[in-house]
């Protein structure tokens, strides 16, 4: 290091710090050089603790069986409009949709009473919407929430699906 220095300061191309002889600079680049050992092995064993946490977890996760609980998630589409004083749902499909049993429609944690349009094979009452045996839920099915029959001018909708499998998904979460 004190090779180059010296180079450097005689082509000119490095100045002495001012009150600085050439021998003290050295004696100072010598001193930091002398610091420079304790990095490494402090980083060395961040890394290593490091990968050893990451580790225990992921081996943790396959022997507890945590990864076996995690489910698939059901894709049905049902879209949602304000209608004058009737809120609107409308089922536009998915490929989950021939197993959809049931929706569970209420507003602000309370069941509501729904009208079915276009609804066949199906029992509405207290905003429980059911298929009736060999029945299902169709593209264009359409069912009205009446706001003002429920006292509320506004509030959140969930519609909670249940399939044939057990699962129950929120699909719809608005609020009006």
């Amino acid at each position: 290091m004190y090779i180059f220095w010296e180079i450097m300061y005689v082509t000119g191309l490095a100045t002495l710090p001012s009150g600085f002889t050439p021998e003290e600079v050295n004696e100072q680049m010598l001193k930091f050089k002398q610091n420079e050992d304790a990095v490494s092995p402090v980083i060395g064993v961040i890394l290593m603790l490091a990968i050893t946490v990451i580790l225990a977890a992921t081996v943790a996760v396959f022997v507890f069986g945590m990864s076996e609980n995690v489910g698939t998630m059901k894709i049905v589409r049902i879209g949602s409009k304000l209608d004058c004083d009737d809120i609107v749902l409308t089922i536009s499909g998915g490929p989950d949709l021939s197993s959809l049993q049931r929706l569970t429609i209420t507003m602000d944690g309370s069941p509501v009473n729904v009208s079915c349009i276009n609804v066949s094979c199906m029992s509405c009452k207290d905003g429980v919407i059911e298929v009736d045996d060999g029945g299902q839920f169709k593209v264009g099915d359409t069912i009205k929430i009446n706001k003002t029959a429920i006292n509320k001018t506004a509030g959140r909708v969930l519609v909670v699906g249940q399939w044939s499998d057990g699962v129950e998904q929120i699909i719809v979460d608005r609020t009006y």
